[in-house]
């Protein structure tokens, strides 16, 4: 089959699962794969050493064709600049596809910005390429959530602008139950949605490290609770840190490692410093290689996200990253993601936004046997391995996009149409 990877984000970039090794993997199955991206920006809004911004480039990264076109690079919180990011790498794609003589089967769209639907749109009319939608972030919501974006008006026509996109995908690839069933309260087929759970990027064992921080960072004699990632808003960073003081006013010497970015990063350095929190080290992003080493080694892991209707339908990534590793989690969330949780049992949850019922779950864990603790790791690190994993996860995308391209698409019903129009035009 051949198979155009749309996608905003690619190697060398991080934190990307559908990037190279799942376009290396679905080459080893016998496919034709071409990737069609920006520039490498991410996470700094600045160009990777080695490019420079033209109209297009063309490259090969371990066997695998690369398309880059221009677009302007940003990933700051602006919403000026975060806009026309997502804006300039829309119309740049469907540009240059316009001009595409080579013909693909289905277009993989990694979304990501619903900017990115244009070019899949544009070769779907004009070579009847089939559609599937990868939704990793759904929207209008995750703008909303963000705060970048609170206009009502603005809000209901970026609304009709996804749900159009929507519809024109022939399938529908969405990481939660959750998500489906937003997009089916939304007037989009549920026949034609599938549920496939994120994997982590399995390149980067603890072992790979080729050096060693993380005795620089953890200390021996003490109880390490270690989170790793993205540190925004819906994070809620400072429901661990208020959780690190509680614990600390209690005499408790477990110590907190906060290892990541993002728009909250200098402002809970700050607080960090300000407030004198003496057991919380802030770390900024490294190599996924050293953070794994750290992970590994790390008492008990941490995921929190505060109340939203967008947290309590989705599925952070760190849980898959934090399963694999193989050690006991700490999880601080509600919805979908607790329902996986409590499916792989590694480990206690409490409550969101609580900082003192995250401070005696973590109390509560502290109090258990070094084998029981060790017990819950390698049970969730079993989990991803019979649920999760990187394998299982290419093979089930494989079947829907054979889907795609063997099924007619089925016209939607008057019913479905009128629900669409509805949510279009109802409160944002």
């Amino acid at each position: 089959m051949r198979i155009l990877l749309i996608t905003n984000l690619f190697q060398p970039e991080p934190s990307h699962l559908k990037g190279l090794a799942y376009a290396k993997e679905l080459q080893r199955r016998g496919h034709d794969v071409h990737v069609l991206t920006g520039f490498p920006n991410y996470p700094g809004g600045k160009l990777y050493p080695g490019y420079r911004m033209r109209w297009t480039m063309q490259e090969t990264l371990d066997g695998v064709p690369v398309t880059r076109v221009a677009m302007y690079p940003s990933h700051d919180g602006s919403a000026i600049r975060r806009s026309l990011n997502y804006i300039s790498i829309g119309i740049s794609l469907a540009i240059h596809v316009l001009g595409m003589k080579r013909r693909f089967d289905v277009s993989h769209v990694c979304m990501g910005p619903i900017t990115l639907m244009w070019p899949a749109q544009v070769l779907r009319r004009v070579q009847g390429t089939k559609v599937v939608a990868d939704v990793q972030d759904i929207w209008p919501e995750s703008v909303a959530d963000s705060g970048m974006l609170k206009s009502g008006l603005a809000l209901r026509i970026l609304k009709m602008i996804c749900l159009r996109a929507y519809r024109t995908a022939d399938r529908i690839i969405v990481l939660s139950q959750g998500y489906k069933q937003l997009l089916s309260n939304r007037g989009i087929d549920p026949g034609r949605v599938d549920v496939v759970y994120n994997w982590c990027d399995e390149s980067q064992p603890a072992a790979a490290a080729t050096e060693d921080i993380s005795s620089s960072i953890l200390d021996a004699n003490t109880f390490n609770v270690v989170y790793a990632g993205n540190l925004g808003k819906l994070q809620g960073p400072d429901t661990i840190l208020d959780a690190a003081q509680s614990l600390a006013a209690k005499g408790c010497s477990a110590r907190f490692v906060l290892i990541g970015g993002g728009v909250e990063f200098e402002r809970i350095c700050r607080r960090i410093q300000d407030e004198r929190i003496a057991n919380v080290i802030l770390m900024p992003r490294m190599p996924l290689e050293q953070v794994n080493r750290i992970l590994d080694r790390a008492d008990l892991l941490l995921i929190h996200l505060i109340r939203s209707g967008l947290s309590s339908i989705a599925i952070p990534q760190k849980l898959q990253a934090y399963l694999s590793i193989g050690r006991p989690i700490l999880l601080a969330a509600e919805g979908d993601v607790l329902d996986l949780f409590r499916q792989a049992g590694a480990g206690p949850a409490c409550e969101p936004e609580n900082p003192e019922a995250m401070a005696a779950a973590i109390l509560r864990f502290m109090k258990l046997d070094v084998a029981r603790r060790e017990e819950l790791g390698r049970r969730g690190q079993q989990f991803y391995r019979d649920a999760l994993n990187f394998r299982k996860g290419v093979e089930h995308i494989e079947r829907i996009h054979s889907q795609a391209t063997e099924e007619r698409k089925t016209p939607r019903t008057g019913e479905e149409e009128h629900r669409a129009a509805g949510e279009c035009v109802g409160k944002s």
